[in-house]
Formats: structure tokens, C-alpha cells, sequence
């Protein structure tokens, strides 16, 4: 019931795009979910990250961590709500990184927040930076899992809204074949 509340806001914020993406994981999909549509709005981020929260409430947490950019208002909120200290990863050199003075000190447990999730790469490059420095990861929270629970982080995990949208290759793409242009409307550079 809840995930067609939120697929309700999705649709109602113009968030759940059709056409033909770059997905950052460089697959190709027919479906984008824009999550940032729908985090403008802040009664929605509350709605949709307080499921994350919920689900976490138990779990002793002394950090969130989410990586840059898609996951930095999931985080936050998330965060804001738990009342625990946020961070943010960024790429450095094509590497998900500590940066802006932020820190883990070991033994640090961490909850990971991200938005969109269809192969888990960027989460998982957070989850090995997190342990490089000490952390203990707690678990992955995220809004929208395109993988329909494929992809195990191996910690508790939670998304709010599960589906499995086809994606594809660029040598399979059937968009491709029909020269139908491809557009990435996330943050991050695909090569």
C-alpha cells in the first residue's frame, strides 16, 4: 500500500520519466526515476525517507553517509530524522571519496542512504570507502530499488519503492536500434 503512495508522488510530480536514458550504471533503460522531482518538495522527502527511518529507528547509528549527488537529500533527511551526523562521498579521480574535511573513525557505524539503486555501484564503492576507514556498516537505505531486490549490499537494506525496470546494454539496446536518441539526465559523467 505504501509503495503505490509513493509511486502515486512520483507520477504526481512528473518524477518516473519514459523515453530512452543512460543510466549511471551506463545500462540503458526506457524508464528514469528523477528522484530530485520529487525531493523538491520537502513533505514528500519527509514521507518517503521517514520509511528508511522507520525501519532503521532500532539500529545503532552514529553516522548516515550517502554518496554525491543523487543521495546527499535522502541522507540528510534521513539523518535529520534519526538526529545523527551526516556525510557525503564524492568522485575524485573516478573514485567515491572522503572529501570537504569529512571523517569516519573506526568503529563508526554508518548507514548508507541513496535515491535511485539499479546495479548498487555507487553504494557499494561507499560501503568499501566506509570500511577502508574503520566504519561498521549498519545498513543501505534507499528510495527507489530498480533491481527488485537483486542487488544484497549484505547488510539489513530497505528501499521504499521496488521494481524491476528492464535495462539494458548499448549493444543490445533495442532504443539504439531504432536511432531513437539517448539522453542522461542524472549528475553523474558517463564515459
Amino acid at each position: 500500500m505504501e509503495e503505490n503512495k509513493i509511486l502515486e508522488i512520483f507520477l504526481k510530480t512528473n518524477a518516473l520519466l519514459r523515453g530512452h536514458f543512460l543510466l549511471t550504471s551506463g545500462r540503458h533503460s526506457d524508464q528514469y526515476f528523477q528522484c530530485a522531482k520529487v525531493l523538491q518538495y520537502p513533505e514528500h522527502t519527509e514521507f518517503i525517507c521517514s520509511k528508511i527511518t522507520g525501519y532503521f529507528k532500532n539500529h545503532e547509528i552514529d553516522t548516515v553517509i550517502s554518496p554525491a549527488i543523487g543521495g546527499i537529500v535522502v541522507g540528510q533527511e534521513v539523518a535529520r530524522q534519526l538526529n545523527k551526523r551526516f556525510i557525503f562521498t564524492e568522485r575524485e579521480n573516478g573514485k567515491m571519496t572522503l572529501r570537504r574535511g569529512f571523517t569516519i573513525e573506526k568503529g563508526e557505524r554508518v548507514l548508507i542512504c541513496e535515491d535511485v539503486v539499479t546495479t548498487g555501484g555507487s553504494v557499494f564503492e561507499v560501503i568499501e570507502n566506509a570500511k577502508e576507514n574503520g566504519a561498521e556498516i549498519v545498513g543501505v537505505g534507499m528510495i527507489v530499488d530498480r533491481s527488485n531486490g537483486k542487488v544484497d549490499f549484505g547488510v539489513p537494506q530497505i528501499s521504499t519503492f521496488q521494481t524491476e525496470v528492464i535495462s539494458y546494454s548499448h549493444d543490445e539496446c533495442p532504443l539504439c536500434k531504432e536511432n531513437i536518441p539517448v539522453v542522461k539526465p542524472g549528475s553523474r559523467k558517463i564515459k
